[in-house]
């Protein structure tokens, strides 16, 4: 169990010097759009000292209270995944050198983010989200230097830190419910605390922290009967 933020850096460090398998399971069907590729920053590091919720350490947590991975909320307005939880990110540009360039542009332009005080880990395998057509790539940072983010409004609505040992308590882990396309599909998500809103992180955003977490080995045991209904 993690104990401070350098073993989380550590972890997270050595988790990519192997290959990681992402148990991502589709939500839906096709979209008739064509392929886009697109990358996310992932990014992990010690914002601040404000402590997490207590609910995290009665559940036995060791994970270090100041540990945090950077979310937005996006805009209702998007064409996909509107209003949904995400990780900073967006489509490929012809002059990205790669994915991880991709993915420190798109997170200064959602965010504000300074990008030369993140240092990037490394890739994981590319993902297909097949309900809009994206190949997306997720890049995994620590923020090495970390700077004021504030939402740019086109796209995200909001930026917050949302602490590790939080999403990780048992009592904020569950499973989505989705129904679309005469269809339900249920996957690992997670309820935010109330003073973020108590928002639901699922879809793309939830399976892959799930799977971090549990490759990492940070997942304690939790509940696969509370059922989180959402709204595509």
């Amino acid at each position: 169990m993690l104990v401070t933020v350098e073993d989380a850096e550590r972890d997270l460090r050595a988790l990519m010097r192997r290959d990681v398998p992402l148990a991502y399971t589709p939500q839906g069907a096709l979209a008739d759009l064509p392929l886009r590729r697109s990358a996310v920053l992932i990014l992990f590091g010690a914002l601040d000292r404000t402590l997490a919720e207590p609910r995290g350490s009665r559940a036995g947590l060791a994970a270090p209270a100041e540990l945090d991975v950077l979310l937005t909320l996006r805009s209702g307005a998007m064409r996909h995944h509107a209003g949904q939880f995400a990780f900073p990110g967006g489509g490929v540009e012809p002059g990205d050198a790669d994915a991880a360039a991709t993915a420190l542009r798109e997170a200064n332009e959602e965010t504000g983010l300074d990008p030369a005080g993140v240092d990037i880990l490394g890739a994981l395998a590319d993902v297909h989200v097949p309900v809009s057509n994206n190949l997306v790539t997720p890049v995994i940072g620590w923020w090495r230097r970390p700077s004021e983010v504030a939402a740019d409004h086109a796209e995200s609505v909001e930026v917050f830190r949302a602490p590790v040992a939080e999403l990780l308590d048992p009592a904020a882990r569950g499973l989505s419910l989705l129904a679309r396309d005469g269809a339900s599909f249920r996957a690992p998500a997670f309820r935010l605390a109330p003073r973020l809103g108590g928002g639901i992180v699922w879809g793309f955003t939830g399976i892959l922290l799930a799977s971090l977490f549990d490759e990492l080995g940070w997942s304690v045991p939790w509940s696969r009967e509370q059922l989180f209904p959402v709204s595509p």
